[in-house]
Order: structure tokens, then sequence, then C-alpha cells
């Protein structure tokens, strides 16, 4: 019976990994509304799923809610810009006023009209509606779209970036709508951008990150690091806030011409991020690569090279800035995403055949490195070129990750040319790689409507950034295993993060033995502000409440269980197996039966007998 019952869970193991693969599940999701460019994600009406912003007409907003019932996302929150010459070119939900109500900011620009001003509008949410008439438009203009992060560590979003009335970047802060200068710099700010919120020195507290022009116009990066020495800081009149800028400026790579969207990720499992960046030697991107920085290297690694599928060439799509065009635009980006959960971020990317024919989405590995360039850091990326539902996807603009069924796999949603309208058409792709991992998905919230101001509605979702998330555990060698990220660290350019942290584990069960919490500090703050949690179930959402924000130890935390496709293996192997002992039972049984009756027949036939 054992043998028999290890080939059975064996032959179901081998049927489910045959099933791995990407499986297009869009006429499921959105039926026949699958059309639009995705925008940006966050759960406006606060039932604990993910909703999606999408732009259709240039000027409307529609959000699509999460559902139960097919199709499983349905566009119920419609928002029509009165000015019909005005063009959305970015949407990023949050809560900009403190009432834990999700408001959604947008940037807009003139239509046919050759400027690079985008003005700004915050439209005020309120019991999980929009209403085109309670909204703020700022009265400065941008020259890029800002990065939305929490300047002064008050978990309420504020607005970040370089307005039509200065030269030195400035800060728009939350609930009071006020201005301020941000930092005491005259370096001009590279557009597109690719600003970003993010712990860069492990300190559990955000930094800022900027995308700057040198006076010679080369490209370089500048760490503005959260400030240590607070006494000199409150004696000084510095408009920084608690940043102070970083010592260790980074230039672009020397050999390349063209450089992307920077992105943050925790590369190799060692607990800090480092900084990824898709970069072009020449300007039609004939070759390609990707760049790694660890923190306080100036050394750029290459992680992926080679762009070469058999015959073909590809290399990444180059950004066009046309001022003049009511087309989105979108910069070279790579999107993060730990898709097979086994600790270490993947991404994907958008290349183009160099010949101009083809144009779609690919996925890259994050594996072990096979060449002495990257041996530093362990890792390296590799093109997954044959991955069929992917592959049948062209014209591809933009593709991301999303946790379409809420259950810590990490799907694929992808943007493509439409044919018939001006509208991008949506596809979404379900994850069946590595179903048998396990994973932790963890959400830091504002802590703003707690026991002080009780919600009516408990908020699970604003979108908040800054906090950052590590943990450390044992794998299945026995050896230590880390892993960090950052939570909405970037906003601009379709940056497409998700309101929470998927972090991979492996096909190690054991406990989380730490996890860690840190969220921004206000000025003047000399702790850090970060809490730990022991013990943490795997394959579980975590909810973190940090109230209140000043005092870790009283942050609480929701723990909800997802099971995995082992639990649900494991179970239907008992089943089988309790099946089978009682198939086995009810067979003896029924034979011990027919052996009662022919004994009392033999009986009954002795006692005629005697009798005679």
């Amino acid at each position: 019976m054992g043998r028999h019952y290890l080939l059975g869970l064996c032959l179901l193991l081998g049927l489910l990994r045959a099933a791995r693969g990407l499986q297009n599940v869009t006429a499921q999701l959105f039926g026949a509304e699958a059309f639009g460019t995705l925008a940006a994600f966050g759960d406006f009406n606060s039932d604990k799923q993910t909703d999606l912003f999408v732009l259709r007409g240039g000027s409307e907003l529609l959000i699509f809610l999460a559902d139960l019932k097919e199709p499983y996302f349905k566009p119920k929150v419609k928002l029509s810009m009165k000015d019909q010459s005005v063009m959305i070119t970015s949407v990023v939900p949050g809560d900009y006023d403190g009432d834990s109500q999700m408001d959604v900011l947008l940037t807009t620009k003139p239509k046919n009209h050759v400027t690079d001003e985008l003005s700004v509008i915050i439209f005020w949410g309120h019991n999980q509606t929009l209403d085109s008439n309670r909204k703020t438009e700022l009265n400065k203009t941008f020259h890029d779209e800002p990065l939305i992060m929490d300047f002064n560590g008050d978990l309420i979003p504020d607005v970040f970036g370089i307005t039509s009335e200065s030269d030195r970047p400035q800060v728009l802060i939350g609930r009071n709508l006020s201005w301020h200068p941000a930092l005491d710099t005259k370096t001009k700010m590279y557009i597109p951008h690719s600003h970003a919120f993010i712990d860069l020195n492990s300190d559990f507290t955000a930094d800022l990150f900027l995308t700057t022009l040198t006076k010679s116009q080369n490209i370089q990066f500048e760490t503005w690091v959260n400030k240590e020495n607070f006494h000199a800081l409150m004696e000084s009149s510095s408009p920084d806030g608690n940043f102070s800028k970083a010592t260790d400026i980074k230039q672009k790579p020397e050999d390349m011409m063209v450089v992307g969207q920077s992105v943050f990720a925790d590369f190799d499992g060692d607990g800090q991020t480092e900084h990824l960046l898709p970069a072009c030697a020449d300007e039609t991107c004939q070759k390609s690569a990707i760049y790694l920085s660890k923190p306080g290297l100036n050394q750029w690694i290459p992680v992926l090279q080679d762009f070469r599928n058999k015959d073909t060439l590809w290399g990444f799509v180059p950004y066009k800035n046309d001022q003049s065009s009511n087309e989105l635009s979108f910069p070279i980006t790579l999107h993060i995403g730990d898709y097979n959960m086994d600790g270490y971020p993947d991404a994907l990317a958008i290349l183009r055949n160099t010949s101009g024919s083809n144009q779609q989405a690919f996925l890259l590995e994050n594996v072990q490195c096979k060449n002495a360039s990257c041996r530093s850091v362990h890792r390296m990326f590799k093109v997954y070129w044959e991955l069929s539902d992917l592959n049948q996807i062209k014209d591809a603009v933009v593709a991301t990750f999303f946790d379409i069924y809420e259950d810590g796999i990490l799907d694929i949603i992808i943007l493509s040319k439409g044919y018939f309208n001006s509208d991008l058409v949506i596809h979404t792709l379900k994850n069946n790689f590595e179903a048998d991992a396990y994973f932790v998905k963890v959400i830091v919230l504002s802590g703003l409507c707690s026991n002080d101001f009780p919600c009516k509605i408990t908020p699970f979702g604003v979108n908040q950034p800054g906090p950052y998330i590590m943990y450390t555990t044992v794998d299945a060698n026995g050896y230590l295993k880390n892993g960090s990220a950052g939570q909405l660290s970037q906003s601009a350019h379709f940056a497409l993060q998700l309101p929470y942290s998927v972090l991979g584990l492996g096909r190690s069960a054991n406990f989380l033995d730490h996890l860690y919490v840190g969220i921004p500090r206000p000025l003047g703050e000399k702790s850090i502000r970060k809490q730990e949690w022991t013990a943490i179930i795997p394959n579980s959402q975590l909810i973190v409440i940090p109230y209140p924000h000043n005092v870790p130890r009283s942050w609480s935390a929701k723990l909800y269980l997802t099971p995995s496709n082992i639990v649900l293996l494991t179970a239907i192997a008992l089943i089988g197996v309790c099946v089978f002992i009682l198939a086995i039972i009810g067979i003896l049984h029924w034979q011990e039966k027919k052996a009662d009756d022919r004994e009392k027949r033999q009986e009954a036939h002795r006692f005629h007998f005697d009798a005679m």
C-alpha cells in the first residue's frame, strides 16, 4: 500500500509540474472591457482586494474593482475630465489628506500643445467614490511627473518635484497642502526621472534617490540619506528636511549612451537593496545591457548582456519624448517581481527585434551567475525566449507583475497596441510556475485610522510609500536566507508598483525567524521606527498597522494564511489513503459477513441432523 501511495503522489506531482506555464485568463478577468492603459494599483474600496486604475481615451479614468464573480474586475468607478482638451499622463492613488480614504492624484498636460509642463489635480475620495467636483488643482506646474513620498514622516503622502517657480526641488506636504523647499541643491533633474524613496543604507528608514544631470549633461545618480545628526539639523535652517547628500555619487556606465529607469530590488538575496539600470550603448538600442550597483560601491556590474536568441538580436525600445503627441510614452523600464518565489526577484522587460519587425514582453529570470563579470553578486538575468502565451502577444508596450487571485503568486499583465482605436489592449496571464513554493506577503498601512479615530470601514490597503520590509529564515539546506523590499518606492512614468510586497521563500516550509518592518521618521526624531515579528507562518499575508507611529512595540499585525498547493496535494493524498483504507475495511467486513452467514447455515444443518 505504501509503494502505491508514493507512486500516486509522484504522478500527481509530475502532473502539477507539467502544467506549469502561463495561461491567458483575460476573458475571465475583464470580459469585453480588456482595453485601456493600466496606470496604477490600489485597494480603492477597502475590501482587501487590489483594484486597477485604467486610463481610456486620454481624459477618462476607470477604476476596475475586484469582484468574486466573473468577470473578476468590473469598471465600477468612472472619472472624466470636464476639460476634454487635456490628457491624463499618470495616476497615483493615496491618502493625501489623512482621512484613511483613498484619494487619486492625476497629472495632466494639454493635448496638441508642445509643452513640458504638467498640471496636478487631486480628487478627494469619500465613501469609496470619486466626485469630479471634489478636487484640488495645485497652483504650480511640474517639469516632470512628481515623486510621491513621505518627506516629513507623518505617513501622509507628499508631492516632490521641480516646479515652474523654482529650479530647486519643492515638496507639497500632505494634509495641509503647503509648499516647502525640499533640498538645497541646484542640480538639474534628468527627464524622464527615476527618483525613488527607499532605504539604501540598511537602517530601515527610507532615503531619497535622484536621477540628475551634470553641467556637461551627463547622467548621474545621487543618494540623499536620512540624517543621523539631528542636533545639527535642529540648529540649522536647512530646507533638506531629514536628508543629506551622500558622497558616493554614481555616474552612468561609461560605455552606455542611453539609460532607462532605475529600479531597486534585493537582487542577490543579502537583505540589502541593489540598484538595477537598463541601458543601451547607442541611441537605437542595437546593443543593450542591464547593470547592477551595490550600496556603497561606485561600480557597475553587468547582470545581462546577451540579448541574442539564435540568429535574432533583441534590444530595449528607445524612449520617444514627443511632447506634441497625444500618445503616452513609456521609458525603458524593468518591472520587478519574484515570479517563481525562489527568493530572488525576476523582471519583465519590453524588447524589440533590432530589425524593427517585432516588439514583445520577455521574462528575465534571476539565476546563478555563469560568467566572470557577475561573480561578485553571484546572480544574473537569463531571458526566457520561449514562453508560448507570452510570445503570442505582439506589439507589447508595458509588462508588469500582479497577484490576480490574491494567492501570493505573481501573475503577469501586458499592455499591447490596439488596431482599432488609440487605447491599448490588456492581456492577463495566470502564473502556474513553481506553485509549490512558499512566500510571505506584507502590506504596511498608515496607522492613521486606529484606536483614537475609529473608521467605519477598516482601510486595508490605502497606498503608503516608504515602508521597508526584511526577513531572515533558514532554507531547506540549513543556510541563513535573507530578503528585503521597499513598498511603493517609485510612482512616476508608469512604475506600476504594487501596494504590497511579495517575498519568495523558495521550497523551504520553515517559519520566518524574523520579519522587520520600518517606516519613515519625521524631522528631529532620533530613533529609527522599526518593529520585529518572529515565527511568521509561510504562505501568509501580514497586514501591519503602525500605530502609534513612534511606539513600534505597540504596532499590530493581522495575519491571513493562504494554503499552498502542497497543502492541497497533501490533503488529496490523505483523503485518497483514507478512501483506500475504508475500501479495504469494507471488503474485509463483507468477506467476514459472508463467512458468518456460511457458519450459521452449517450450524443450522447440524442441528436438524442431530434431531433425527
